[in-house]
This record gives C-alpha cells, structure tokens and sequence, in this order.
C-alpha cells in the first residue's frame, strides 16, 4: 500500500500538510464548513476520503465520504466496507449510502465504526470504476477539543484483499463550544437581605463554574445546572450595583462575560407592630369599636380586621398608625379578633389577635333598619351614597365600604340620614355596603347594593349604568 496525499480545505485558502508518505494536494475554497480529504492507494484502488467538516462543533453533523476508484486492470469485487469515526461521535440512524443510495448498515452497529456490505460479486470495480460510502455522525458533547480525532477505512474484496490499516485519515479537531452568559434580572434588593442572582450559561456543562462580580470585585461563585448558576448575595450598601457573571472557559468552551445589569439595593424595610386595644362591652346588635394600633406611625397601607376566618373590613392607616372599624357581632360567645397590617413601602407587615367574650343581645331593644342609595358611576368623579336609617332619631353612625374596603364613616343626623362622597377607583360591578352602627337601645342594621363604574373616560362624565339593589338587609340580628 502507498499514501498520495492529504488536505484541509478552510475559508477559500488551501492548508497543506505535509507528513512522512503524505504529498499535498491542492484544495478548492468552499463557504461555511471546511472539509477535510486524505488520498491513499491500496490494493488496486485509489481511495479518497472525505470528512465535509474538520473542525465542527458540539451537536454539528458531518459527512463522511469514502471514494474507491479502481486502478488495476484485473476485475476486483469489493464487498465490504468499515467507516471508522471517533467514539464520541454517534451514527446517524439512516445515513448510510452506496452510490448515493440508502444502505442498510450491519447491526448492531459499532460505537466506533459501520460495517455495509453486499454479496461479493454486487460490487465489481475494474479500471477507472468507482463507488462511493457515505456516512454522517452527530457530534458530541464527549469530544475533546483542539485535538485531532483519527478516522479511517478497512475494506475487504476478493483475490484477498483485506485491508485493515489505521490512521489513514483525515483527522477531525472538535472546535471549542462558543458560550454566552446572561444575568436575569434582579428586583426588591434590600441592604442586609440576600438575595438570588441568577445567570444562564449556553455553551457549559453542568458543574462548570460562574463567577458574579459587583463593579469588578468577585462576590462569589455557582455552578452550572441546566445552564444556569445561582448565587445568593447579600447587599451590604444601598444604591445602583453593576452585577456581571463571568463564565471562565474550561476545556469543552470558550469563556464569556455577560452584559452589566444594573440593581437598585434600597434600604431593608423598618419592622412594624399591630397592637389591638382591648375590646369591651361587645354584644350581638350592638357596634363595639376596634382599634388598632401600627407602631410605624404614619398615614398607608391598611388593616384588616378579622373574626375568625370571616373577613369584617379592610381600613386605611391614618397618620397616627390607628385604624378603627365598628364592628357589631351576629353571634354571642368567645370570639378571636384578629388586625393584619399589610405593611407598605419601607414597612413590613404585622398583625394581633385578641379575644372577647360577645354577649347576648339584650331584652327590650328596638330594631333598625338601614336602606342604602348609590348609583352607577364612573371611576375618578365623586358621587354621594346614603343611607336611610329608621327609626330616624336614633343617632349613631353608618360605615359605608366598598366591598371589604372601608370608604368612610357618618353621622346619622335627626332625620335619620346619613351620607358620604365616593370617588370610585375601580371599575366594573361593585358592592356597597353600608352598616348601620346602632345606638342606645337601637340595634344596628345593614343594606348593600350592587352598581357599574364605568371606565374613565377623559371629558366625559358618570357611567349612565343602572342600580341593581341587593335588597333591605333590614335588621340582620335578630329575626
């Protein structure tokens, strides 16, 4: 056997490698991938092998084609032929071809190699006949990089041709994997409180290493899984922080730096208290007062106030931390008061229980009723809701809400009546309520209706939407 030659094609320019038995021959420019092609003879045959790409990438697929073209005047039938492929790199299913046509390939088939083959007079080559093996392989994520992969060819045909010689070529050299790296974005960073960073890494492995930097000083380290590594971080000052993640390189990629991400730190909310003063003289019908008390004084946020699992209301915080809600229990017994403060910005959230023992209502009252006015409206312009109260001169106050929101109280004047301005803020179909707080020996009463706020509308004026009363809840305890 004797070797002619090998050769790179790369980017238009001809590469020629010249070892012990090799003479270069020239190659021809081609775009995209640069093929690779080593030239040999053995046993009456010139042979050219053909890899359409020598230095691919990880997941790339290449073509491996193997030329026989017969030299020798004397008839040979050739009927069998072994690609050899680097065991890193996988066959694909299907790719096998005789002459351009689809081939079956011996089963099962090798990690390293696949074996087609015919009877032996299928495939007779004299002088200047060809035939063609072609085969394509995935490349995988295993391969080393930067360093040349051997392939080669064995082939058997009659008169004893039996060929099975190693290191023919040509060498393939797996390019490193080209990486990114990304931050995901950062929100509600605190001074004191760790916080996630999270960066994704394409082009790694799992196990590879991320380095995060705040303005250029390392802050600490993760490792890839599914391509992305985490970090907790605790900010220690307050203010705008250039985060990058910088993935390092390692044998399989090239290393990458994301773009900075700019995260604003604030400072770490102020703890709050909730504090309910103690309930007293609490009985069914009758309106008992709860208060509660944020110790981060200060107008925002609200208090929901609670019996049980029952929702009574939701009340904004005043300037002095307190909220208060008039709230006129349904059933006597042990009952568990509860106030959450929701907390607002710059302030955490906190809540208390209380208990209280409700008494029954008394012998001798009179019962209330509450009738409520409130028409559609449109969101941002005031509207006035009211509500009757009977008997008229009984005094008292009516708390009117918004669903669970508390949108104000008043004064049930002499003639029974009692009203508040209302700028709704949202629109659709809402429910108002008002609750009558009772008075002396007058018990308390309540009545809601359901109204359309219309969406704002610039220039324009109130939703023309009709009423839908949920009806005179009347006296709601007792009969």
């Amino acid at each position: 056997m004797s070797v002619s030659g090998v050769r790179r094609v790369v980017g238009g320019l001809s590469v020629f490698a010249v070892a012990a038995g090799f003479v270069a021959v020239a190659g021809v420019g081609v775009a995209g991938a640069a093929p690779v092609t080593a030239e040999f003879n053995s046993s009456g045959y010139k042979i050219t092998r053909t890899i359409s790409d020598g230095t691919p990438s990880e997941g790339d697929v290449i073509t491996s084609t193997t030329v026989f073209k017969r030299t020798d005047f004397v008839v040979n039938y050739l009927y069998a032929v072994r690609d050899f492929h680097p065991s890193c790199m996988t066959y694909v299913e299907g790719s096998a071809k005789v002459n351009g046509k689809a081939y079956a390939p011996e089963t099962p088939v090798s990690t390293d190699s696949v074996r087609v083959s015919a009877s032996i007079t299928d495939w007779p080559l004299y002088q200047n006949n060809t035939k063609s093996f072609e085969f394509q392989y995935r490349v995988g994520a295993g391969c080393e990089r930067g360093n040349d992969l051997a392939s080669t060819v064995h082939f058997d045909g009659s008169a004893w041709v039996n060929d099975t010689t190693s290191g023919r070529g040509p060498s393939i050299n797996v390019r490193k994997n080209v990486s990114s790296t990304v931050v995901s974005p950062v929100s509600g960073a605190q001074v004191g409180q760790p916080v996630t960073l999270s960066a994704t890494v394409t082009g790694g492995a799992d196990g590879d290493s991320v380095e995060f930097f705040d303005a250029g000083s390392k802050i600490g380290a993760g490792a890839l899984a599914n391509g992305v590594a985490t970090l907790d971080w605790t900010p220690t000052t307050r203010g705008n922080h250039s985060i990058t993640a910088k993935f390092a390189g390692t044998a399989r990629a090239v290393e990458s730096t994301s773009a900075a991400l700019n995260v604003n730190v604030s400072q770490a909310d102020s703890p709050s208290t909730t504090a309910l003063a103690p309930i007293s003289g609490a009985q069914v019908g009758k309106s008992t007062t709860l208060k509660a008390t944020v110790s981060a004084s200060g107008t925002g946020g609200t208090v929901t106030f609670k019996v049980g699992a029952t929702v009574l209301a939701s009340v904004p915080v005043a300037g002095n931390g307190e909220a208060t809600y008039a709230w006129v229990p349904t059933v006597a017994g042990a009952q568990t008061v509860e106030a959450v403060f929701a907390g607002r910005s710059g302030v955490t959230g906190s809540s208390t229980t209380a208990s209280t023992t409700v008494a029954e209502q008394p012998v001798g009252t009179t019962n209330s009723t509450t009738v409520l006015s409130a028409g559609a409206g449109q969101v941002g312009v005031a509207q006035t809701v009211s509500a009757q109260i009977n008997p008229a001169n009984a005094g008292g106050t009516v708390t009117f809400k918004d669903g669970e929101s508390v949108i104000g109280t008043a004064t049930v004047d002499s003639s029974g009546k009692a009203g508040i301005s209302w700028t709704p803020a949202t629109q659709g179909q809402r429910v108002v309520t008002a609750e009558y707080s009772g008075a002396g020996t007058v018990t308390a009463s309540a009545d809601q209706v359901s109204v359309q706020i219309a969406a704002p509308v610039d220039g324009g004026g109130p939703g023309t939407g009709g009423t839908g009363s949920l009806g005179n809840l009347g006296n709601i305890f007792g009969s």
